[in-house]
């Protein structure tokens, strides 16, 4: 019987297997299962019923929905092909920005330190459904991108608490932001920018999974609302405008001219013992004054004739850029008719060793040369009296000269730090001509900037054939009080780069009234040109008092 029995199990066995796979190969071929999803059934816009468009709203492009905004297929495509190396360049720049984050929460709760085991950015890059570029009077290009991104991240953060470490785990995100990215100032140097500044427009839509000891922890009731709005509320503090992230890509320094900080008062009181230049015994001296490092055309006093002993009581005004690392160089010349002027003696003084407002006296020994080398020559040159002040100008503070919206912003100002102190004391009057814009003559177009203040004229570089050209020039001017009723004349004009007939013409003008400017601190607008059909020509205007 036992055999009997073992050989039926082995036969029913066998008889079983045989019989399933038959029924399984039927229902595999020919049943067909009622969970199989059909394939989706596109429709026409104009048939969809309002339920159905309700629910396509959200995945509709924003091209789509605002004209304001291009659609950008072709940027996507480049950042789908960039994204392996954009993922590898950004672990740096987000360690820097979570790290400081992480530095607030360690002594919390036991923690004691929160580090990054991994980042991993994913395969699946980010998606821009729509792109709005803003224009502006300011050397900046402001964007602001509609961005979606479904991505596949992998993020593990080792957070050690007490003598544990748990591993937290970031998959799965989802985020729907409408940033604001400015690159500015722009430069010519490339990239063409110094830095990025991002900030959000709106708090953004985020979604994520979290996995802490292998489970997500998102899946418990209660937290995932508690958590998502934690992140909406950390992300906003910091990043919601007016808030921004800056993200340097070039050292300013190194590309952006240095601005004016302030003016140095020189006053040339007199010399003594000055060397015997002439046959007579005597010399007729003169002082050269200038700053090192500055291109400007250096001071000169007057010349004293027939003196070794002279005395000048002239005042002068130099610009200074860079007060802790500047000298002011000084040349004294003796003046010939004929020939070139002999050098008398020279001497520097750092403006580092003044004091911001105070007056100060020296007596200086000239020298051969400022050369430490030349320490065989031990003649005497003879000494000058100066009487030196450095006036810084007054801080400005900036404000936001309003919201970017569907319209292009035309003006934009800073206000000083007192509108009073505006009106009294002198200063420097610096203008920036950055262009112009359709300005075309009737027989040549090569156009250079002529200006005109207070008798004094100043011109700019030509740019040959063009409408459109781009000067990017300042020009300073020194006054004694603030030109609150004076008018500057700014006239583009074009001159004939061969001979011929009407060498030169006319391509349009403006007169600006500068009171806005002294009480503004700074305007920057685009002015339409007299005497041209469309030309506008872009002119920044800033004021600095001491």
């Amino acid at each position: 019987m036992g055999l009997l029995s073992s050989f039926l199990g082995i036969f029913g066995f066998l008889m079983g297997s045989l019989i399933g796979l038959l029924i399984g190969f039927y229902l595999f071929i020919y049943a067909e299962p009622e969970d199989v999803v059909e394939d989706p059934k596109s429709k026409p816009l104009d048939e969809l019923d309002t339920t159905e468009m309700q629910d396509l709203k959200p995945e509709i492009p924003w091209w789509v929905k605002n004209p304001d905004y291009e659609r950008v297929d072709w940027l996507n495509k480049f950042i789908h092909d960039m994204w392996p190396f954009i993922d590898k360049a950004s672990h740096g720049t987000i360690r820097s920005i979570a790290e400081p984050i992480f530095h607030d929460y360690i002594g919390m709760c036991k923690i004691e330190s929160i580090e990054f085991e991994k980042i991993s950015l994913g395969t699946l890059p980010p998606t821009i459904h729509g792109l709005k570029v803003y224009e502006t009077n300011e050397m900046e290009l402001v964007m602001e991108p509609a961005i979606r991104w479904a991505g596949n991240p992998n993020i593990v953060l080792a957070v050690k608490l007490a003598s544990f470490k748990i591993f937290i785990q970031l998959v799965d995100i989802q985020i729907d932001a409408a940033p604001r990215i400015t690159l500015k100032p722009l430069v010519p140097t490339f990239p063409c920018f110094t830095n990025i500044v991002v900030s959000l427009m709106e708090k953004p839509q985020i979604d994520f999974g979290l996995k802490v000891l292998g489970g997500d922890i998102m899946s418990i009731p209660g937290l995932y609302r508690y958590v998502q709005e934690i992140i909406k509320k950390q992300v906003s503090s910091l990043y919601l405008w007016p808030q921004f992230l800056e993200i340097g890509i070039l050292d300013a320094s190194t590309v952006a001219t240095k601005k004016p900080v302030g003016i140095l008062h020189v006053r040339v009181v007199r010399a003594m013992k000055l060397l015997k230049m002439d046959l007579l015994g005597l010399s007729d001296p003169y002082v050269k004054l200038s700053l090192s490092g500055d291109r400007l055309p250096t001071k000169k006093t007057t010349i004293k004739k027939k003196t070794l002993s002279p005395v000048w009581n002239e005042n002068f005004k130099l610009i200074v850029k860079e007060p802790h690392s500047q000298f002011l160089l000084i040349d004294v010349y003796d003046w010939d008719k004929v020939g070139a002027h002999d050098k008398l003696g020279m001497q520097v003084y750092p403006l580092k060793l003044l004091n911001p407002n105070e007056t100060k006296e020296l007596t200086l020994d000239l020298l051969k040369s400022t050369d430490i080398t030349h320490t065989h020559n031990k003649k005497q040159r003879g000494q000058i009296v100066l009487e030196l002040r450095y006036a810084p100008f007054k801080e400005d503070t900036v404000l936001f000269s309003g919201s970017l919206d569907g319209f292009n912003r035309k003006a934009s100002k800073t206000h000083s730090t007192s509108s009073n102190e505006s009106y009294s004391g002198a200063g420097l009057l610096m203008v920036t001509v950055y262009g112009a814009e359709d300005v075309e003559g009737a027989h040549h177009t090569n156009p250079y900037v002529l200006i005109i203040f207070r008798g004094e004229k100043r011109k700019s570089k030509m740019i040959r054939r063009t409408r459109d050209p781009v000067w990017n020039e300042e020009f300073q001017f020194m006054l004694d009080e603030p030109p609150v009723s004076d008018k500057i004349h700014i006239e583009v004009l074009s001159k004939r780069t061969g001979f011929g007939f009407r060498s030169k013409e006319s391509l349009g003008l403006v007169d600006i009234n500068l009171a806005d400017v002294v009480y503004n601190g700074r305007t920057n607008e685009k002015y339409h040109l007299i005497e041209s059909k469309n030309g506008q020509i872009h002119v920044e205007f800033r004021w600095k008092t001491i």
